[in-house]
């Protein structure tokens, strides 16, 4: 069965807020698991994603939490991250990332129409839906340079390599969409 017929992918909203620590635990955990990074976030961050709008949430139909991603802009919204996606184990491989992925990009386009998008992974999965909604990879130096970017970083199994090769390459793949304004 496809993820829109077992899941509900939607703007999060204030109701979702007590979510915040089992989606930041989760996202930990998975970067555990595969021994890779993912941006570690605090509750309180991911609370105020939500509270600005900008996040997306899924749920079964039962309404059990299923998966979240938010976004983040960056120099003076020249850039917009699509950032976090995580789903919970119990519904991986159920299409699930792929719908989250589809809002929280049709979400960056609504709400900064003319901004380059950017995600850095080192997940083959998230590589080939980007590519999917028109993302390119690109070089390190066409991506934001503001230091507050590379922050999410620091909680990477990777960041050393980061910080020596001088925010230049790592091992994620920067991919970047660029909207036809």
């Amino acid at each position: 069965m496809e993820a829109d017929k077992k899941f509900v992918v939607r703007l999060a909203t204030p109701a979702d807020l007590d979510f915040a620590l089992p989606i930041v635990a989760e996202m930990e955990a998975s970067a555990k698991a595969r021994g890779t990074g993912i941006a570690k976030r605090e509750p309180a961050f991911i609370r105020a994603k939500i509270l600005e709008g900008k996040a997306v949430i899924a749920f079964t139909a039962n309404g059990i939490w299923a998966g979240f991603s938010y976004i983040q802009s960056w120099e003076q919204q020249r850039f917009v991250s699509n950032s976090g996606l995580i789903v919970s184990p119990a519904f991986r491989g159920m299409k699930v990332a792929a719908a989250i992925k589809q809002k929280i990009f049709e979400l960056s386009r609504l709400l900064y129409p003319a901004a380059k998008l950017v995600s850095i992974t080192t997940g083959l999965p998230v590589m080939k839906l980007n590519t999917r909604l028109g993302f390119e990879p690109v070089t390190y130096d066409q991506i934001p340079s503001d230091p507050q970017f590379w922050e999410g970083c620091k909680s990477c199994v990777n960041y050393p390599i980061l910080v020596a090769k001088h925010h230049r390459n790592c091992l994620c793949t920067a991919m970047l969409f660029q909207p036809t304004v």
